[in-house]
């Protein structure tokens, strides 16, 4: 039923400059990673063993007691948390916001790249064992990048004045939302299985960090998919003395602030800009950055603040008020997880190379850092539209102008006045020649005329290939529907359409499709066809 088709991803152009040169392999930024994500890379690091201190039992504790805060985990990923027990198990990681009904599309592709890259790792090296991990960040507060989905061009918005970190968010507001979601989906099988899981995940669970977990586990579970949430005061324990010198020595700003200089004198732009503290305090409804203000530590926004002493007990003795942000969590992540890879889009990607001196700072090891899947999906009738038109898959991934023009030319409908501007510029040079002779103060009237001439002919080119186009209008709106569907907004479909809208029309065929085609050390991006 489908087909996978693969393009460059230079030619998909959906890569950073300083991502698209760390998959180049530029000698430039060796420094700024450890091994490059292939098999001869994961070779390199699993003959260090990098993970010999790390405590497992309090590893497996925790997800066990994670897993069980709803009630759909599946056995398999219940047999991956097991599995973490042994010295030869290592976890494959991606992280992502606790988007509504999972966002974007790209959410997709990032877990089903952990889990096919643990399968393909697995069957390389049968020797270890490698678990797909996806690490949900219940800690972020920035609900208004959370709190929609898009489906058919409409947006489906929760909105609610809670605050703090939105995985405390209590999700029975979503029920005014449900009407909605069924009218847009309409009846059918498919719909009202995700109707079902929409009214599961959320209105059956109080928060957004449960719900988020049980709607996971339902869409991936079977592939032994494991969530961890870094909200949890047994996690953080573990990390508290990074906490203590990030706040107290400003060793995380000191380093990255060093890489991004190095970076940009290679004319790359920071990703992420490091603050002298890169800690939150949480506390109730309270997710508020962390400042020094002379000798005390303020709550930015509050009128609180504390003392060296204070938040040095906080740190001790209650630990899980405090919040790392996006510049300390990849650290956290590393410190408490077995973790071989982390698997993200280009802008993490593009962070997680300013940190590996801070990496270093703190003894932590810096996992290899692989690109997630990019996907386009092409239904069998953009596929149809498509071929009719003459055009490849990799041709639409040109600008709208640079697509008109290449079919304008391949369907002969194009016109040009070429030709005729070289016989002018022939003609008006040996006529300035002639002219110049008798006086050369008239060589620049010729010149004059001769531009003239140019641009009426500019002119003529413009309004005949107005016609042709007004002509072939079929066609061009054809064009135009084409890039709309798949580039909705001038942007990747990916980063735009929700999974539902797709699922609606495929249903499991469509991620058994990701899952049986999705091959993450391909490095390239992938188009999956509707035949």
């Amino acid at each position: 039923m489908f087909r996978f088709q693969n393009t460059s991803l230079k030619t998909a152009d959906v890569l950073n400059p300083l991502v698209q040169d760390y998959i180049d392999k530029k000698e430039n930024l060796l420094p700024y990673y450890g091994e490059f994500p292939d098999i001869k890379g994961f070779g390199n690091i699993l003959k260090k063993d990098p993970y010999t201190s790390l405590n497992r039992a309090a590893l497996h504790e925790i997800l066990m007691t994670q897993a069980k805060t709803v009630g759909n985990a599946n056995a398999k990923s219940i047999s991956n948390i097991e599995l973490l027990k042994e010295k030869n198990s290592y976890t494959i990681t991606t992280g992502h916001q606790l988007c509504l009904f999972t966002g974007p599309l790209y959410f997709i592709y990032k877990i089903f790249s952990v889990i096919n890259l643990a399968e393909e790792l697995s069957k390389t090296f049968p020797e270890n064992k490698f678990v797909p991990v996806y690490w949900a960040a219940s800690e972020d507060h920035d609900f208004e990048e959370v709190n929609h989905f898009r489906l058919f061009g409409k947006t489906i918005t929760w909105e609610s004045k809670q605050t703090g970190a939105v995985g405390n968010f209590k999700t029975q507001e979503l029920e005014t939302l449900l009407p909605q979601v069924k009218e847009i989906l309409g009846a059918g099988a498919n719909s009202d299985y995700l109707v079902s899981l929409f009214e599961k995940a959320y209105l059956s669970h109080s928060s957004l960090a449960q719900a988020t977990r049980f709607l996971v586990n339902e869409l991936f579970g079977e592939y032994g998919l494991i969530t961890v949430d870094g909200n949890d005061k047994q996690f953080k324990q573990q990390f508290k003395a990074t906490l203590g010198k990030d706040i107290f020595e400003n060793v995380s700003f000191d380093r990255v602030n060093k890489t991004i200089s190095e970076l940009e004198n290679m004319a790359y732009k920071a990703q992420v800009n490091p603050r002298p503290i890169n800690c939150f305090f949480m506390e109730g409804d309270l997710r508020a950055r962390i400042e020094k203000e002379n000798n005390n530590y303020k709550l930015v926004g509050t009128d609180r603040s504390f003392t060296r002493e204070q938040l040095e007990s906080v740190i001790e003795n209650e630990t899980e008020k405090i919040s790392p942000n996006v510049v300390l969590r990849p650290l956290y992540q590393q410190q408490i997880l077995p973790n071989l890879a982390y698997v993200g889009g280009p802008g993490e990607l593009a962070y997680w190379l300013e940190y590996k001196k801070m990496f270093e700072a703190y003894s932590t090891f810096f996992p290899l850092l692989v690109p997630r899947s990019f996907v386009t999906l092409i239904d069998k009738n953009t596929k149809n539209k498509t071929e009719k038109l003459e055009l490849s898959f990799d041709d639409l991934f040109k600008t709208d102008a640079e697509l008109v023009k290449l079919f304008q030319v391949r369907s002969n409908n194009v016109f040009d006045v070429d030709t005729e501007k070289k016989q002018i510029e022939s003609l008006f040079a040996e006529l300035s020649q002639k002219i110049g002779v008798i006086d050369k103060t008239l060589v620049n009237s010729v010149s004059a005329e001769q531009q003239k001439a140019m641009n009426s002919l500019d002119t003529i080119n413009a309004k005949a290939n107005k016609a042709l186009k007004q002509r072939s209008d079929t066609e061009m709106n054809q064009l135009k529907a084409i890039k709309e569907k798949l580039f909705p907004g001038n942007g990747p479909q990916e980063r735009y359409d929700n999974f539902s809208a797709h699922y609606l029309k495929w249903g499991g065929e469509l991620f058994t499709a990701l899952k049986e085609n999705i091959q993450p050390l391909s490095l390239q991006h992938s188009s999956l066809i509707e035949e």
